[in-house]
């Protein structure tokens, strides 16, 4: 009997401590069930500093602690100086063993079903893992250990950085989702800027007689069309100009009568050839100037219609002299008002088509090797919200010996008139463009702890991920480590997800 139940004792232990494990972990779930949505508190040694926790038994050097009967190893994760790795030690009740006797392998299984699988070797008094325990620290973890011949495992999660969230939250939150892949990265240089007149667009109106102002028909801002009258000059030079082309008129009339009457006569052979040919020339020398009297008027501005009327309307105002507009566009400048009296090369009013602008740009002596003629550019004015391209048509040959720079001018469409002469905008111009196997949204990216990071979506759970980042061009950036092609992550409102972490006082027990 002393025997049985000296054998009995080891089974009863055996009962007694396994109805401890069911009670810490029934404990172990309360008190998970009663942490916050998503967050799992567990404890990691960083930097000599071990942050406390009460969700699972530590060991001497602050790591999770796992026991079965007498045997315990203690793991903990490491990142003093060296990227985080696994050290794992090993006790018996309680006392440090030689680890050399002891066999480990641990399975970290994360979302996505991506398994890392981790073995050891001795170092010190420690067994540390082959590989880097990436970030982050978010995983189902199994542990197989042997020791004397036996066969231990044990289970335990350990979860960071994760929010759950229902498809209606994330449609009432606005959260878009992409999917990470392939993308054209252009890396640009951005330029200052100032937008002009196109200057090829841009008249200056001159009377071209001097008078007195009599009417204006325009005024700053407003639009014009070819052929409209700005203003009205009364200008006495005018006189003389419009009576020497009726006298013109009638001198040619006249010496086309005679001609024609003396060409019949000399057809009949009543007129002699000399009379004949004398007829002829004066006619010719009345076309002349004639022409010459018409041509003065043209080069004010009279077109031959007007012309055409003066013969009609002798008893009209000689002296009155529209000023008529030879372009379309916008009155940008006027210098007259009534009464006043003006010379013929008076600037008395600037008309400039807006509907195409010029953006001038400021070129850095470095960046010329980058920019040429021909180039199309992105224009953006942020204080307006406003963006579009253009065509670098010239590139000055010269650089300022005071800035060192040189001017480039663009050709920007500007139908809707949004684009101001004396507005400051940036020119971004392409300087290398490359496919990159993986790229996001730079709007997908927060700061979660230390790292850059977007929310990878599992179904209905987002995790946090730490990603490495090479290019980036403003929309776009590349993704060296970090993210897998095909993997979806959050674009759009990501921050809503980085709050429900910073809620839930998720952290990182180092």
């Amino acid at each position: 009997m002393k025997d049985y139940k000296m054998h009995q004792r080891p089974h009863v232990n055996k009962i007694m401590a396994i109805g401890i494990v069911i009670l810490a972990g029934s404990i172990l779930a309360l008190l998970i069930l009663g942490t916050k949505k998503n967050i799992v508190r567990d404890a990691h040694r960083q930097g000599g500093e071990t942050h406390h926790d009460e969700l699972h038994e530590k060991g001497p050097h602050g790591g999770r602690l796992l026991s079965n009967n007498n045997f315990q190893i203690e793991i903990t994760i490491f990142e003093t100086g060296v990227p985080p790795q696994f050290r794992v030690f090993a006790y018996e009740m309680g006392k440090e063993i030689a680890i050399d006797e002891v066999a480990l392998i641990i399975e970290l299984h994360r979302l996505g079903g991506r398994i890392d699988v981790v073995q050891f070797h001795k170092e010190g008094n420690y067994l540390k893992g082959n590989k880097v325990v990436e970030e982050p620290h978010s995983f189902d973890v199994k542990v197989r250990a042997g020791w004397k011949g036996r066969n231990y495992y044990w289970e335990y999660a350990q979860i960071e950085g994760r929010v759950e969230l229902s498809p209606e939250a994330r449609e009432s939150a606005g959260i878009t989702i992409e999917t990470a892949g392939p993308a054209q990265i252009k890396m640009i240089v951005e330029l200052p800027g100032e937008v002009k007149l196109n200057a090829d667009k841009m008249v200056h109106v001159v009377p071209r007689v001097s008078g007195l102002v009599t009417a204006i028909y325009k005024n700053l801002g407003e639009q014009v069309k070819h052929g409209e009258t700005l203003a009205v000059i009364e200008s006495r030079e005018l006189v003389g100009l419009k009576s020497e082309y009726l006298a013109s008129v009638k001198r040619a009339e006249l010496a086309y009568a005679t001609y024609e009457r003396k060409e019949r006569l000399w057809k009949q052979k009543i007129l002699a050839g000399k009379e004949h040919l004398a007829s002829k020339q004066a006619l010719a020398e009345a076309e002349i100037n004639l022409r010459a009297a018409s041509q003065k008027l043209l080069a004010l501005g009279l077109s031959q219609k007007d012309l055409d009327m003066l013969p009609d309307n002798t008893e009209g105002n000689l002296t009155h002299f529209e000023v008529r507009a030879h372009y379309d566009g916008v009155v940008i400048g006027k210098h007259i008002s009534v009464g006043e009296s003006v010379k013929e090369d008076s600037d008395i009013f600037d008309i400039a088509d807006l509907s195409t602008i010029w953006v001038e740009v400021t070129v850095y002596a470095k960046d010329l090797k980058v920019i040429e003629v021909g180039q199309n550019v992105t224009v953006q004015s942020k204080s307006l919200g406003l963006e579009t391209s253009g065509e670098l048509t010239y590139l000055g040959p010269l650089i300022g010996k005071q800035t060192r720079t040189a001017r480039g001018i663009v050709v920007v469409q500007n139908p809707e008139g949004n684009w101001r002469p004396g507005l400051f905008v940036t020119v971004a111009v392409i300087r290398e463009e490359s496919s990159v196997p993986i790229a996001i949204s730079v709007d997908a990216l927060q700061t979660f702890r230390n790292w850059s990071v977007v929310f990878v979506q599992y179904e209905n759970m987002f995790e946090a991920r730490p990603v490495k980042l090479g290019r980036s061009d403003g929309k776009r950036v590349e993704v060296l480590e970090g993210l897998s092609p095909g993997e979806k992550y959050v674009t759009q409102n990501s921050f809503i997800l980085k709050a429900e972490l910073e809620k839930a006082d998720a952290t990182h027990d180092h």
